[in-house]
């Protein structure tokens, strides 16, 4: 008697038409947009946040569409962990900021000390999600495929402490000479923690691109540059808002911010994963695998004849 053998069934992962995150996304920028440009003072003042939980919600929701998977589908925990790591890191710009004097906010009407920290904070904590998620996002349209290896900036670990040095000059001289090396702030964090995060053990540029990897690079940069032009575009016509006091360059403005003053997107981008990856070194938060973006798909191995 002959037995049939039937294959081995596959799952398959299918994609939603129309996730979930996605339509809530969508929702939320159509509501708060208008309010934020147009509303009503009292519903302005609390419109930064929605919209940018939208715009989160919306770019998690195609990715997801794309690939049959997302932050959110992920991990909601994790993701949820990315809100609470963005406060303090750019709160550390806000510091850096009383020295430099580059921006600031404008307000409607004086509200006390706590109320406007507080909002502050929920505000903050839109920039790495909405970064992290736009880097997902390139990943999966633009980088469909493993870019091929390119330059390889490989310097031994004891070479790595002197660019660390570097970064931390760069902070003390933009510090002492704000007026003359206010950019040094937008490298000088990446120089200074990224190599920290290489010897340490912990996911960094310096590793990938030490094996001639560059993805998570160009992905970080679509990503700094993307959210750089809605963060201005949406801050335009809103209040709050902010407006910048930059030397030398503060002319030829799109929205609020001099053309020039884009470029500090680009490396901004980094030095937010940089410090991203050094905190997740202590909490162990995003284990590889979870931020998709700066995954490297090693090439199989050559067969020898």
């Amino acid at each position: 008697m002959l037995s049939t053998v039937r294959p081995a069934s596959r799952t398959i992962s299918r994609q939603p038409l129309f996730p979930r995150q996605l339509a809530a996304g969508l929702l939320l920028i159509a509501l708060a947009w208008p309010v934020a440009w147009f509303g009503p003072v009292r519903l302005a003042e609390y419109s930064f946040f929605p919209l940018w939980f939208g715009y989160i919600l919306t770019v998690d929701g195609i990715v997801e569409r794309r690939t049959g998977s997302s932050l959110v589908r992920r991990s909601p925990g994790r993701f949820a962990a990315l809100f609470l790591v963005s406060i303090p890191i750019w709160w550390l710009y806000e510091a850096v900021n009383e020295r430099l004097g580059n921006w600031q906010y404008l307000y409607p009407r004086e509200v006390g000390f706590f109320v406007r920290h507080a909002r502050a904070s929920v505000a903050f904590s839109t920039v790495v999600p909405a970064l992290f998620e736009t880097a997902d996002l390139f990943r999966s349209i633009v980088l469909p495929r493993r870019i091929p290896r390119w330059i390889r900036i490989s310097p031994s670990p004891r070479s790595l402490l002197p660019f660390s040095a570097l970064g931390a000059l760069m902070i003390a001289l933009c510090l002492v000479f704000p007026r003359q090396a206010f950019p040094l702030a937008w490298l000088g964090f990446f120089f200074l923690i990224d190599p920290i995060v290489y010897l340490l053990g912990g996911r960094s540029i310096s590793a990938q691109v030490a094996r001639g990897h560059w993805d998570t690079v160009i992905a970080l940069f679509w990503a700094g540059i993307t959210c750089g032009f809605f963060w201005e575009m949406w801050n335009f016509w809103s209040m709050p808002k902010w407006i910048y006091h930059i030397p030398y360059v503060d002319r030829a403005k799109i929205f609020e911010m001099p053309l020039m003053g884009y470029g500090g997107y680009l490396p901004f981008a980094l030095e937010v994963y940089a410090t991203v990856q050094a905190v997740n070194l202590l909490a162990r938060v995003f284990p590889p695998g979870y931020l998709r973006f700066d995954e490297v798909e090693e090439p199989p191995p050559s067969r020898e004849p």
